[in-house]
């Protein structure tokens, strides 16, 4: 099945944070305060996929205050922090969201995604991802982590179930 037969069928993307929604730096300020960069083009992303009914997901094998501050930003209800084994995390956000696994897209970049990417229905790797990730994935996208890799995603996904134009018009006719 090719990658845009099997984009038709998501409903859901589950994201990985480091390495993925930032570029898997980890800062930390003179006071010990985690600092984290995100993409902007990675939050208009996340907000047409929910404008066009589907849902958002974070899943990390980290626990940062930060994440919780941008996931309530974006009204991204499923956060998971704190599981490296990942799959037992991802198993239960698909049971919360009443979807099988070939409605769920995960992103991810290190050895830590695997597990889910291979469960579910449309794996994707960043492009800097470590070779077994990509290797396994159904998607490598071009950008590497941080550089804008859920919007990449997302307009992949949306293009091919051909809902990316009717969103998008909103901003083409003003």
């Amino acid at each position: 099945m090719t990658s845009e037969q099997l984009c038709k069928s998501v409903r859901l993307i589950i994201t990985d944070v480091d390495g993925v929604l930032t570029d898997g730096g980890i800062i930390f300020d003179n006071q010990g305060i985690e600092l984290k960069k995100f993409h902007v083009r990675d939050g208009l992303g996340i907000k047409l996929w929910q404008r066009a009914g589907n849902s958002f997901g974070i899943l990390t094998a980290r626990t940062s205050h930060i994440v919780q501050v941008r996931a309530r930003e974006l009204g991204i209800d499923l956060v998971r922090q704190g599981f490296e084994d990942k799959l037992p995390a991802a198993r239960e956000i698909l049971q919360q969201a009443s979807l099988s696994p070939e409605q769920v897209c995960y992103i991810g970049d290190d050895l830590t995604d695997l597990p889910v990417i291979k469960m579910v229905g449309v794996g994707v790797a960043v492009a800097d991802a470590v070779d077994e990730v990509r290797e396994q994935a159904d998607i490598v996208l071009r950008k590497g982590g941080g550089q804008g890799v859920i919007r990449e995603t997302i307009e992949t996904i949306l293009k091919a179930q051909q809902r990316w134009d009717s969103l998008i018009q909103r901003y083409l006719t003003s």
